[in-house]
């Protein structure tokens, strides 16, 4: 199968893990530069998205998600590439510590991507959503746009939410993975034994 792979921290393990079995997969599809130059140095072969075409799996991290499986995701700067390379697969399994699944969405501020000119349009719309929009300062994502990471949200209704940023004029995507939620989250937990156990949320 080809994979979908994701981008930041816990989708580097999972790379370095799957250079071990790389001949079980024809190739992958990279969510982000990052993952994709990781991918290469392991050997693994990279296709294009537009060239591999519906894909089986993909496999990403996530800053935190809901009992529903909703997802706040973005903090690596990738959310757009990540949200095109989820939406283009069937099955969406999502990895991480147990310390991310949370009762309520917003803890950890949702990145909104945003073309440069609309900065001012969207932060200004985020406040009347009750966020405090800051920019993620020197750093532009691989489409060439900005980050508004807002702080101080209770994500109460994700998918509305979701919907209702992308509305906005100038916003790219933003970090809310509700509409197109993970299929499976499977968590880890360090024991006392300090040994890593895991469960899985369907």
């Amino acid at each position: 199968m080809v994979v979908g792979i994701g981008t930041g921290s816990t989708a580097n393990h999972f790379i370095d893990l799957l250079a071990g079995m790389k001949g079980k997969i024809d190739a992958t599809v990279a969510s982000s530069v990052a993952s994709a130059k990781r991918l290469q140095g392991h050997g693994i072969r990279v296709l294009d998205l537009n060239e591999a075409g519906q894909l089986s799996l993909y496999v990403d991290g996530a800053d935190e998600s809901n009992e529903h499986l909703h997802l706040v995701k973005g903090g690596g700067g990738a959310l757009t590439r990540e949200k095109i390379v989820a939406g283009a697969s069937e099955k969406f399994v999502c990895i991480a510590d147990d310390s991310k699944l949370v009762k309520v969405l917003g803890k950890f501020p949702l990145p909104i991507e945003v073309i440069p000119m609309a900065q001012a349009l969207v932060a200004r719309e985020m406040v009347k959503l009750g966020g405090n929009p800051v920019l993620r300062e020197g750093f532009t994502t691989d489409n060439g746009n900005i980050i508004l990471d807002i702080l101080g949200l209770e994500i109460i209704d994700p998918v509305a939410l979701e919907n209702r940023i992308n509305q906005i004029p100038g916003v790219v995507t933003n970090g809310l993975f509700a509409i197109r939620p993970a299929d499976v989250l499977i968590l880890g937990a360090l024991t006392v034994s300090g040994r890593w156990d895991k469960w899985a949320l369907r």
